[in-house]
């Protein structure tokens, strides 16, 4: 064998032995119309990682629930139906208590406080996340979550026989103790839902209800700011192992300028109370005696919560009451 041969016999055999990673079209799967922050930041992430991998990994964004609806996108990631997805990380608190964290009313209220529970969760999340077959590349809060609803409240018990959107456990369970009544309804259809008298209250940000143009059927908001849910992006780990490094280590990049980005761009929308307020709607500041209401019943949560959580419970709450000390 001639020096040509034995350097094409060597390049022959370093192929085979070396892992050929093709370009590849991701499809990513979220349950929100493209109006909302969330979605357009994906699109962002999209496009970014498109531009940093030179085009070797390009994502496709199926938003407004269209490929999945919102209960089935955390399952299709794990599946493999679909390499990522975007979810409620709350939505899933029948699977863990971990996960619903963030929507305990009054356990973490302001970015600061929501931002400090993250950094608790996150190490934990991944954890459990990794025996299920998918990976965290990052996550973001919505703003802070207040009321609407169709009729003025001036306490508690004024929420008696509401249908109020019951879009995970513990909003559900919450409703229950203010006598509400839980209704699930999926995000796209909360318009219709109002309209045709299905739903006459939900918890969300101001920021969905100007997405939602909110007030063209309902007439008033109160500013509870009462949790900041969590939305996670997450990918299938079969299909994360499927690219080389590199283009790994690019992808996470990318997701932390996401992340980064979109905390950001959900501290923007705060005041968007104002843009309620300008179309029509009533904004209310609760008085002390409705928000006593809500916080009594948020203890039994945060207590009922802790319990159901065992250890990581105990130990977030820890954290979380040493971290408010510190800071009044």
């Amino acid at each position: 064998m001639n020096k040509a041969q034995k350097i094409l016999a060597a390049l022959a055999t370093s192929a085979l032995i070396s892992p050929a990673f093709a370009a590849q079209t991701w499809n990513i799967a979220t349950g929100y119309p493209d109006s909302t922050f969330h979605t357009e930041n994906i699109y962002w992430f999209a496009d970014k990682v498109k531009e940093a991998t030179n085009g070797e990994l390009q994502i496709e964004v199926h938003s407004g629930a269209s490929m999945f609806k919102m209960p089935e996108l955390k399952r299709a990631v794990r599946s493999g139906q679909v390499q990522l997805s975007e979810f409620v990380l709350s939505a899933y608190g029948n699977e863990s208590p971990l996960y619903e964290a963030d929507t305990i009313p009054f356990l973490a209220v302001g970015a600061a406080e929501a931002a400090k529970l993250y950094e608790l969760q996150k190490p934990l999340i991944a954890k459990r996340f990794e025996k299920e077959g998918i990976m965290p590349l990052y996550s973001v809060l919505w703003p802070g979550n207040g009321l609407y609803i169709n009729q003025e409240i001036s306490r508690g018990t004024d929420m008696a026989g509401v249908k109020v959107r019951g879009q995970i456990p513990v909003v559900s369970k919450m409703g229950e103790l203010l006598g509400a009544v839980p209704v699930n309804v999926q995000f796209v259809e909360v318009p219709q839902a109002f309209s045709t008298g299905v739903l006459t209250a939900m918890f969300s940000a101001a920021s969905n209800g100007v997405d939602m143009k909110a007030w063209e059927y309902i007439k008033n908001f109160y500013d509870l700011s009462a949790y900041h849910p969590r939305n996670v992006v997450a990918v299938n780990i079969k299909a994360w192992n499927s690219l080389s490094k590199d283009t790994q280590e690019k992808v996470l990049a990318v997701a932390r300028q996401a992340e980064e980005r979109g905390w950001k761009l959900a501290a923007s929308l705060e005041e968007k109370t104002s843009v309620l307020a300008e179309n029509g709607m009533k904004v209310h500041q609760p008085s002390a005696e409705l928000l006593g209401d809500f916080k009594a019943v948020s203890n039994q949560l945060i207590e009922d919560w802790a319990k159901r959580a065992g250890p990581d419970g105990a130990y977030i709450l820890k954290e979380m009451n040493a971290f408010k000390a510190s800071n009044n």
